[in-house]
């Protein structure tokens, strides 16, 4: 960032969902000046103007007009984006997660910004807590699947490094390397028994029915099996507090599909 800012001075426009759901958890919500149009999927900002993101940005107008002390983006980024944005006298923080501990680092350095301290820890604790939770209830699985998240699927990319913690934490093990682009041919080797599907900026709508019509998976197990499944993107693709709910629905499908695989 280019200056120090006042606290009482401190107005974010955040062009990154994690932020704005961190912000917001943590009770920094009156700070908030801007969100994106994604960042009503992941927190309580019904009333904020809507901008751009780190990816689509016309004009950087409406951002100067919020008059904002602070922008938060994320990586990855358009380069042509965060020209647009340095051409103007803003200061400018991009945060780029890749692990369960560097998102708790995040919420660390967001409470301080904030003036959030406290509650930033206590955010994190209760993260923690969650995540506890759940390894010592898939502990009682003897049953240990495995499973390939997927962010995208042209070019196929799988779920970033901290979707493949979570999912040892809910008892199943990542079989292909995460947060990079992998083959057909890569996964039908890897014989993922359960796959899920979180196509990032899709909500929802990723499409099961996709994963059945490619030819090299014709002998995947989840394939075979039918056990391809939809978690809502922001749930996975959200480094924040998003995750919890994340964890809790990636733990009830693995729960489902090791129940199935015990009575074969």
């Amino acid at each position: 960032m280019k200056k120090a800012i006042r606290r009482s001075q401190l107005r974010i426009v955040s062009l990154a969902p994690s932020a704005t759901s961190i912000l917001c958890a943590i009770g920094a919500k009156t700070h908030l000046v801007g969100v994106t149009k994604w960042c009503a999927d992941v927190a309580p900002v019904n009333g904020l103007p809507r901008l751009g993101d780190c990816w689509h940005m016309d004009s950087v107008d409406k951002i100067l007009k919020l008059q904002p002390s602070l922008v938060i983006g994320s990586v990855p980024y358009k380069l042509e984006t965060l020209a647009k944005l340095l051409e103007h006298p803003l200061n400018f923080l991009a945060t780029n997660p890749r692990t369960l501990a560097d998102i708790e680092s995040d919420i660390r350095m967001l409470g301080q910004i904030a003036s959030r301290p406290t509650q930033a820890k206590l955010l994190v604790k209760k993260m923690r807590r969650t995540f506890a939770s759940i390894a010592k209830k898939r502990r009682s699985s003897k049953t240990r699947l495995r499973a390939y998240c997927e962010a995208w699927p042209n070019p196929r990319i799988s779920s970033p490094p901290w979707v493949a913690e979570i999912v040892k934490i809910c008892g199943a093990e990542m079989v292909l390397p995460a947060g990079q682009k992998v083959s057909d041919e890569q996964v039908a080797s890897a014989q993922p028994e359960v796959i899920v599907l979180a196509w990032a900026a899709t909500g929802d709508k990723a499409k099961p029915h996709k994963s059945y019509q490619v030819p090299a998976w014709k002998d995947v197990p989840a394939i075979r099996n039918k056990r391809v499944y939809v978690v809502r993107d922001e749930l996975l693709n959200t480094p924040g507090p998003p995750l919890v709910a994340g964890a809790k629905q990636l733990f009830r499908i693995f729960q489902k599909a090791a129940r199935r695989v015990d009575k074969k």
